[in-house]
């Protein structure tokens, strides 16, 4: 005996979907980490992030990725093709995403904000960085050494005092630096600025770091003073 089942006709399907959207009914969830959606193939794909699965490979290069839209986004790097234009400068990204983010830097507009301390940013990753120094979470750690990060890109600078990877040469002297900040401050030294100032005495330093050394002096020498 054959079974015949009953075949939803697709106006029916699309109206059952907006109900869902709208009605904010969320039946499918996903039995690893709790996240539910609207749709049963939005759950499929969304599950693809724990198994792994990466089905739609780039015949290029061969770069594989969860979703066919990721995909065709990947396949524009290949073409060099930029069609998403800045009316402003003029520069020119791949993904309509990139440009809306630019164009923040032309009007400044800063719409994630900060629950805790106010401070705003750019973009929802670098708010979600933000606020593991408020709650302490520090989910990038050192394989060599333990050394916790609140960002990946923390982590990637900080391998660099184990490997003595030096990126940042400074085009005056040779000299090379693992961080770009170190890089700032020794370039002081061939410019003479000293940016940081001693509000008792007046001298001046290239880093905070110095200057809050000399800061002490004063206190020790107020600490033996006779009274």
């Amino acid at each position: 005996m054959y079974v015949i089942g009953v075949v939803k006709p697709l106006h029916i399907i699309v109206i059952s979907k907006y109900i869902k959207e709208y009605s904010g009914e969320k039946p499918y969830e996903c039995n690893q980490c709790g996240k539910a959606f609207v749709l049963h193939s939005t759950l499929k794909t969304h599950e693809r992030i724990h198994t792994g699965e990466k089905p739609y490979k780039c015949n290029q290069c061969g770069k594989a990725f969860a979703r066919p839209s990721h995909l065709q986004r990947h396949g524009i790097t290949h073409t060099g093709e930029k069609p998403y234009k800045c009316e402003q400068c003029g520069k020119a990204f791949i993904r309509c995403s990139h440009l809306q983010v630019h164009k923040r830097g032309h009007t400044g507009e800063k719409p994630y904000e900060c629950n805790q301390c106010g401070k705003a940013f750019l973009l929802h990753s670098t708010l979600k960085t933000h606020e593991r120094i408020h709650t302490g979470e520090k989910p990038y750690k050192c394989n060599q050494c333990g050394k916790a990060f609140i960002s990946c890109s923390s982590l990637h600078v900080h391998k660099r005092i184990h490997t003595g990877e030096k990126l940042y040469e400074c085009d005056q002297c040779g000299k090379a630096f693992a961080y770009q900040s170190y890089l700032q401050v020794h370039k002081r030294i061939h410019t003479g600025e000293k940016p940081y100032k001693c509000n008792e005495c007046g001298k001046a330093f290239v880093c905070n770091a110095s200057l809050r050394k000399h800061k002490a002096t004063h206190t020790t020498v107020k600490a033996y003073e006779c009274k």
